[in-house]
């Protein structure tokens, strides 16, 4: 059998190929990769070494090896299917939060089952939406709502998608680049450039641009006592936050959002993989293919990383393995 490889960041925007070694242990479940995501914003923070020493141990993705800053294995979104474990999973295309590998085990319980109707190639966005689920369920959004999101990246898209199927709510999708008018269309939510968001009405607004210039268009849209979702990761680095202006005679609030927590008001109830397996099932709409930008080969990374963290259109970029016998793009 192939010897497995996996991508790892050995300095600050050196990718390198290295090879794998897989010891399963008992009740491991062993899976050949179909397809893993690039998520761009955090993996680009890793990437650049911009992970600040005070989050090393948060920002620890569920499989990772090696330590930050570097080297690095890292990555957690992978879809692929079961060739050893518990009998109820072999055979079946699951989904795991695992780094860029060609083959890997994981603890059965971390193997998801894909849901029926979610193919193995849309699946790679589970962690995303997974991250706007945690934030609709931060900004405590209600039918009729009007809200904004600003940032059409990955995230945002998703969490205005979420928040578009809220009965009755208006979702308007912010963004600098006026090609994600076709996202926002294709997606159910209106769109605007920043000069041309709806000012100080939103009943909730979402911030995910991670710019200071973003959050000045996120507090700007809000209407009196509304809720601002910060749901932005900027990394190592000062951020100026403009909370002069209207921020406190609208009496407005700023709230934090992090999908490594539960909201409170859920964590009683909620497990993240109850919230994992909820994302999955979410992923049934075809509409959400659009969130996908590009596509690679496992081989083409080490060439081709960089680039794709780099590019401003990057929303999801998907790596596809070598399939195994009889599976298709997809089927799950």
């Amino acid at each position: 059998m192939t010897v497995p490889r996996a991508l790892w960041l050995e300095a600050p925007r050196r990718p390198v190929l290295r090879d794998a070694a897989i010891a399963p242990e008992r009740g491991d479940a062993v899976v050949a990769t179909l397809y893993s995501g690039i998520s761009r914003g955090t993996e680009s923070l890793v990437f650049a070494g911009r992970v600040p020493p005070s989050e090393y141990e948060r920002m620890r993705a569920p499989l990772q090896q090696g330590d930050f800053p570097f080297p690095v294995k890292y990555g957690y979104s992978a879809v692929g299917r079961v060739e050893e474990g518990p009998a109820e999973l072999r055979g079946r295309a699951v989904f795991a939060l695992h780094p860029h590998q060609t083959r890997f085990a994981c603890p059965a319980e971390m193997a998801i089952p894909l849901p029926e109707g979610v193919p193995a190639a849309r699946a790679v966005l589970a962690p995303t939406m997974e991250t706007a689920l945690n934030i609709v369920w931060d900004g405590a959004l209600a039918p009729g709502d009007r809200v904004c999101v600003i940032g059409a990246g990955a995230v945002g898209a998703l969490a205005a998608w979420l928040a578009a199927r809220i009965p009755g709510t208006e979702v308007t999708l912010v963004d600098v680049n006026p090609s994600r008018a076709a996202l926002a269309a294709a997606l159910g939510c209106a769109f605007a450039r920043p000069e041309g968001a709806p000012p100080g009405r939103a009943d909730a607004v979402i911030h995910a641009s991670a710019s200071a210039a973003g959050l000045e268009t996120a507090l700007s849209c809000a209407g009196r006592e509304a809720t601002v979702v910060e749901a932005s990761w900027y990394g190592a680095g000062a951020v100026p936050a403009p909370l002069g202006g209207a921020f406190h005679s609208q009496r407005l609030r700023l709230v934090s959002s992090q999908v490594s927590s539960l909201p409170p008001a859920r964590a009683v109830r909620w497990s993240h993989r109850r919230r994992l397996a909820k994302a999955l099932e979410l992923l049934a709409d075809p509409a959400l293919d659009a969130l996908i930008t590009g596509q690679s080969g496992f081989d083409e990374l080490p060439s081709r990383y960089g680039a794709i963290l780099d590019d401003p259109e990057t929303l999801c970029h998907r790596v596809h393995y070598a399939p195994a016998r009889g599976d298709s793009e997809c089927s799950p």
